[in-house]
């Protein structure tokens, strides 16, 4: 174990791990989602939360690298409504949602929304040639030993892939578990985006 890292934070990032390579599994159970009846939770079934502001949690301090090599702080987009998407290559359901979020994007950036992506435990090539493939034109963190990841612990993607909303001042407003749609993410954005 790298001396620099302290047990409590290892047991941290192998605990985060753990739970996003089980949602990336995208397992389910008949009668387990909003539609079946049963309130129980299933990392990565698309499952919605929304936040009302005063239950809202920051995540500013969110620092990385971009996969294009520029250093990147969240905190400089604060003002803006800010999309975060947790993705890696081999992540199957990753490649189903790419294009709705581009879509997503394409069609709010106008309106100020800036889409940050964040590659996890990939390989950069690999990340690259999956941007190349889906035509994603906003920038990635690349989050190569989850670190980035982890600064989200505040609340947690838990499952890859992931996607967090964020305010304009830099809390969690929704997030989703599990792949997103277009129908089911761009709601989420305009109301963020319509608050005043």
């Amino acid at each position: 174990m790298n001396p620099r890292i302290s047990p409590l934070r290892a047991a941290a990032a192998a605990v985060a791990l753990c739970g996003l390579l089980a949602g990336c599994a995208g397992t389910n159970a008949a009668g387990s989602g909003p539609d079946g009846g049963d309130n129980r939770f299933i990392s990565g079934d698309g499952n919605v939360t929304q936040y009302a502001p005063a239950k809202r949690k920051s995540v500013q301090n969110v620092t990385g690298e971009r996969l294009d090599g520029k250093a990147f702080k969240l905190s400089d987009l604060k003002g803006k409504v800010v999309v975060v998407n947790f993705w890696a290559s081999w992540c199957a359901p990753c490649r189903g949602e790419a294009p709705s979020l581009e879509q997503v994007y394409t069609e709010n950036k106008e309106k100020g929304v800036e889409f940050i992506g964040v590659n996890f435990k990939d390989s950069k090539a690999n990340a690259e040639a999956f941007e190349r493939k889906f035509k994603v034109t906003y920038p990635s963190l690349f989050d190569a030993d989850g670190q980035v990841t982890l600064a989200f612990r505040e609340v947690p993607p838990s499952a890859i892939p992931s996607t967090l909303v964020l305010d304009r001042q830099g809390r969690v407003a929704a997030r989703i578990i599990g792949a997103t749609t277009y129908s089911k993410l761009n709601p989420l954005v305009a109301k963020v985006v319509g608050e005043k």
